[in-house]
């Protein structure tokens, strides 16, 4: 679907004042196919996550406006769907009365096909302004039904998939970085840094406020965090703003150097057993992660190679209580080269865990990655008017059925997808004429 529009849509070809019998029938094969890739584009609109969303949301600021417009444009695509529909009805009716229609009949078969034969009663037309000043009725060819449509539901595309693109980003983000925080709480008031007596605690009740904002107004609002791509046709084109994101995770960052700073005024030991004991809860919380995300990935992927989790490190955990054990009591000579060692397998601990989490997590990505190259390449051929070629649309189906099924076999649907672009190419590269044709010879 090139740019938001619908697959298919009629292209201007010359009119001759009256169609013959096999013309009326090219032409209604033609818009009955056309029909079929419009029907089919709405409904997957209507079934778009991101709708149902903006449908059960409570939204505020420029989403509320926009979504409350969007809504009244998908109203109308349905008016305008009806009324194509029903004149595609009736000149299939009118023609399938005779075998051989007469004179008369092909005159106003011409009429329904080529000429403003579609009217649009009033209620519709005005249930949104995107389209003009209201009027009563209004009177369209197929084709200019077909391209009014095409406007209404690449705006309204636009909005879902921006709305959701946002929502599908920035709240998870925020929530890291809030579990963060509330971890980076904690150690500072271990260390003393609180509110009202140190900076760094004033510091962290202002990340907190930001966070709590932040998270509410993307959820309620998330079209105010969207940045649209210049000049990009594409649906959705842009990313989401995380300049604000940014900004607390810099600041919070900021605390972190600035107590490990307070740390470092404490006596060395009682610093590096609090350091090492914050190493081993993230490494043990992000293997909790890993094994909460590799159950989702072997519910959505058929994927056998999704490593296996291990459990947190017990090991670890004992030798640090026998540190605390050594501090307690001043052994300060079987403290020091434990701690050293502890230090160092705490941190490939903690590595260990990021990286388990990165290679469970890693077939969803590969999955999101195919799903946008064949969406791009079915972009690509409608662009280029193929969108109707049989094998293309065998190919995009067999790959999109593999890509959005669960679980989903990586392997098989990578090679749907390979397929669908080696025939896109196929049929998208230009026929170089050969040499008979260049010398002009039959």
């Amino acid at each position: 679907m090139g740019a938001g529009s619908f697959p298919g849509s009629s292209s201007g070809r010359p009119v001759r004042p009256v169609l013959d019998r096999d013309e009326v029938d090219r032409a209604l094969t033609r818009l009955d196919a056309e029909h079929e890739a419009i029907e089919t584009s709405l409904l997957a609109l209507q079934d778009h996550a991101g709708r149902r969303l903006l449908e059960g949301a409570e939204l505020t600021g420029v989403t509320r406006d926009r979504w409350a417009a969007t809504e009244q444009s998908i109203t109308l695509l349905w008016a305008y769907f009806d009324a194509y529909k029903g004149a595609l009805d009736g000149a299939r009716e009118l023609r399938e009365r005779r075998r051989w229609p007469s004179r008369e009949d092909l005159v106003e078969l011409t009429e329904r096909l080529r000429g403003e034969s579609v009217t649009v009663a009033g209620s519709a037309s005005q249930a949104a302004t995107l389209t003009g000043p209201a009027r009563l009725t209004e009177r369209f060819t197929l084709e200019q039904l077909v391209s009014r449509m095409n406007e209404l539901y690449a705006r309204s595309l636009d909005l879902v998939v921006a709305a959701d693109a946002v929502w599908s980003a920035l709240p998870a983000r925020i929530d890291l970085l809030a579990a963060e925080l509330h971890r980076t709480r904690g150690l500072a008031h271990s260390v003393g840094v609180r509110p009202g007596e140190h900076p760094a605690g004033d510091d962290l009740e202002s990340i907190t406020e930001e966070l709590t904002s932040l998270r509410a107004q993307v959820v309620s609002d998330p079209l105010a965090f969207w940045v649209p791509a210049p000049g990009s046709s594409a649906p959705g084109g842009g990313r989401p703003d995380t300049e604000r994101y940014d900004r607390a995770a810099r600041a919070l960052e900021d605390v972190r150097r600035e107590i490990d700073a307070v740390l470092t005024v404490r006596q060395d030991a009682e610093q590096r057993l609090v350091r090492l004991r914050d190493v081993l809860v993230r490494a043990d919380r992000t293997l909790t992660e890993a094994r909460a995300a590799r159950g989702e990935v072997l519910a959505k992927i058929a994927a056998s190679e999704v490593p296996a989790v291990s459990g947190p490190p017990t090991a670890l955990q004992e030798r640090l209580v026998a540190a605390a054990e050594y501090r307690r009591h001043s052994q300060w000579h079987r403290l020091s080269p434990l701690l050293e060692s502890l230090e160092r397998e705490a941190e490939d601990e903690l590595l260990r865990a990021r990286e388990s989490l990165t290679a469970v997590t890693a077939p969803l990505a590969v999955r999101a990655e195919l799903r946008g190259r064949l969406d791009a390449y079915k972009a690509k051929v409608a662009r280029h008017g193929m969108a109707e070629d049989p094998l293309l649309i065998e190919r995009y189906d067999a790959a999109r059925r593999m890509l959005w099924s669960a679980p989903c076999d990586l392997r098989v649907a990578e090679e749907a997808v390979l397929r669908y672009q080696r025939a896109a190419a196929e049929v998208l590269v230009p026929r170089q004429p050969g040499p008979v044709d260049q010398r002009g010879e039959s």
